[in-house]
């Protein structure tokens, strides 16, 4: 007779998208390219994210242009998810809104910034982690921030407004910025980014086209932390291939964690 799992297998990972202009990005084709089987739901598109966790080896959550302190129904089931998947010792990767998502869920606290960041800024990895606590935890999820020369430091791309400003306890801080201090965080298993890794120029085109009101006023105040469309372009241009290779140790180190089978 064949044999089953326990949990019926739904795929390896369940994606929570909470707008309809914000998907999967590189992460898709990350998990395409290795043959991953993945699931997206889109909360914008009508799709209920599910009750449960059960049948998933890792979950992903996505960004979007909400706050995560909105008052939505789906924000409060994605910390949901988020929990159960801490409990059942499923790993959680978190982008931008995913990554406050992930703090507020285990304890942590979300505000608005006194300034923005938009477009290819740099974030630095932080110095004074525990060599015997947190041996390693650094180059693993983020690969020390970037090869020879870098000094640990790397671009990645911003939009957004709010941030994790208190950490969940137990979170160990791993990279920073002038502007956003708390940029990445490991917690168990799991890491809270709140840049944009999955970035791919189709996503920055897709979001310039369709900006609001905001960003062009914080342009317009001629903010260093907010890059305008001309030169938001050419930096895709040198750092796309970087961001690209970042992620590939970032989803990586994920894919090291997810649940057995």
């Amino acid at each position: 007779m064949p044999t089953t799992h326990p949990a019926a297998l739904i795929a390896d990972v369940l994606v929570l998208q909470h707008t309809q202009e914000d998907g999967p990005g590189y992460l898709g084709q990350w998990l395409d390219a290795h043959g991953h089987r993945w699931q997206v739901r889109c909360t914008e598109a009508g799709e209920a994210y599910p009750t449960s966790i059960d049948g998933f080896r890792a979950l992903a959550v996505l960004g979007g242009e909400w706050s995560a302190n909105d008052d939505r129904p789906s924000l409060r089931q994605a910390e949901a998810l988020i929990r159960q998947a801490d409990a059942q010792g499923i790993p959680v990767i978190g982008h931008c809104l995913g990554g406050q998502l992930m703090a507020r869920a285990f304890g942590g606290r979300v505000e608005r910034l006194p300034v923005p960041e938009v477009g290819w800024l740099p974030i630095r990895a932080v110095a004074g982690l525990d060599p015997d606590a947190d041996a390693g935890l650094l180059q693993d999820w983020l690969g020390g921030l970037g090869g020879p020369g870098s000094e640990g430091r790397a671009m990645v791309y911003q939009w957004h407004y709010d941030s994790f400003v208190e950490l969940p306890p137990g979170a160990k801080l791993l990279a920073s910025s002038p502007a956003c201090p708390h940029q990445a965080f490991a917690i168990g298993p799991h890491l809270g980014m709140q840049f944009h890794i999955e970035i791919t120029p189709a996503k920055i085109e897709a979001w310039l086209g369709n900006a609001g009101s905001v960003y062009p006023q914080a342009v317009a105040q001629g903010l260093t932390t907010v890059q305008s469309p001309s030169n938001m372009q050419a930096a895709t241009l040198r750092h796309q291939a970087g961001s690209q290779a970042l992620a590939d140790v970032i989803y990586a180190a994920w894919r090291r964690r997810w649940k057995a089978l």
